[in-house]
């Protein structure tokens, strides 16, 4: 490790937390893309592909809470600063048996966006597990075969503006 990366900078030499300081920074464009699945009975995996899901739309609801938790992350991870979001892509897979989930995120600023990235993956994955949790249960009430996996930023990208 350099000596550079070694340094905390979320904390103080005292140890108190504190945002870092990003103003000297020059602007760039900036992309990231987070990937996240949730696994489903093909049953749920049918209902969801014929729109037969008793509240609604699933996709095109978890599509709107991965673009609001996009846009509100900073409201909700401590130290994370408030970005101009430019652009936010959802790209839903439904396969045999899960869903995967691709939020790419876009903006133009001094810091980057992969963390809001996650979090519309992480909440639109939320989404189609509060959407289909009725499909899902047992008859125990437990969730026996869901679970939410392999979240992760699987691009970012920064370039200096033309």
């Amino acid at each position: 490790m350099s000596e550079e990366s070694e340094e905390l900078t979320h904390t103080t030499e005292e140890g108190d937390v504190q945002m870092v300081d990003v103003g000297a920074k020059p602007d760039t464009a900036r992309r990231a893309v987070a990937r996240g699945e949730i696994r489903l009975q093909a049953a749920t995996i049918a209902a969801i592909r014929d729109d037969e899901i008793g509240k609604g739309d699933v996709l095109a609801t978890a599509r709107v809470g991965a673009v609001q938790a996009v846009k509100h992350t900073w409201e909700t991870i401590p130290m994370c600063h408030q970005i101009p979001i430019t652009n936010v892509e959802t790209v839903f897979d439904v396969r045999e048996d899960r869903v995967v989930l691709d939020v790419a995120v876009e903006t133009t600023g001094k810091t980057g966006c992969e963390m809001e990235a996650l979090q519309g993956v992480t909440t639109g994955l939320n989404v189609v597990w509060d959407m289909v949790k009725a499909a899902e249960k047992n008859a125990d009430g437990q969730y026996p075969g869901t679970a939410i996996e392999g979240v992760e930023v699987v691009s970012k990208e920064k370039r200096a503006l033309e």
